[in-house]
């Protein structure tokens, strides 16, 4: 086992065993927030999957009627139909912390004009109708959807990242310590016997100078 290149003295004993102790103590920590953003994590993943299989139904069936109301009415009549929007959305940004991330947070202001549709009903066919109701109250979910899946990606990297802090101090900084620490006090007890046998041989002398 790797140990630190320090000279075996009380005063560096004492400074790693303080060093040691905040090591342990920061791992503690570290493993408590990891366990906490995995599991926001999988609250976002849920959240992920469910936003994303309730879109794609709802963007399936809205294509299905707009390609039954091109086939119906024509491509230059849709587009004609469709060409002047009559909603403007307005997306207002910000951060909320997550476990020390920094996440997207997305608000939507809307403004509707008086009528959804911006086409007159006798010059279009139902499925037309259908299709834009829709994919207008889609909106909020994809925005929502974009913002959850952000969030997503941005726990994912702390959470690797986390992990490998966890894995340096558990397999490299505390283990060489631990060693470092157990070879300082080692030299301390070589040296402090060392230190008792020149006593006794001093005393012995001193006895038969007598």
């Amino acid at each position: 086992m790797a140990r630190l290149n320090v000279n075996p003295t009380r005063m560096e004993l004492r400074s790693l065993k303080n060093r040691l102790a905040t090591a342990i103590r920061g791992h503690k920590l570290l493993k408590d927030k990891a366990d906490e953003t995995i599991r926001q994590f999988m609250i976002y993943i849920k959240e992920n999957k469910r936003l994303r299989e309730e879109i794609e139904s709802e963007v399936t069936l809205s294509l299905k009627n707009f390609l039954l109301a091109t086939a119906a009415n024509g491509r230059d009549v849709i587009e004609e139909a469709v060409a002047m929007p009559s909603r403007k959305v307005k997306l207002k940004c910000s951060t909320k912390n997550i476990m020390s991330v920094a996440a997207p947070s997305i608000e939507i202001e809307e403004s509707l004009s008086t009528d959804l549709y911006p086409y007159s009903f006798i010059s279009v066919s139902g499925e037309l109708d259908d299709s834009l109701a829709r994919l207008s109250s889609l909106l909020t979910k994809l925005v929502r959807l974009a913002e959850v899946e952000k969030t997503c990606n941005m726990l994912a990297a702390e959470i690797e990242k986390n992990r490998r802090r966890v894995n340096a101090l558990e397999y490299v900084m505390i283990p060489e310590l631990e060693e470092t620490i157990k070879y300082i006090k080692m030299k301390l007890d070589e040296n402090e016997r060392g230190n008792t046998v020149r006593l006794m041989k001093i005393k012995d002398i001193l006895r038969g100078e007598k």
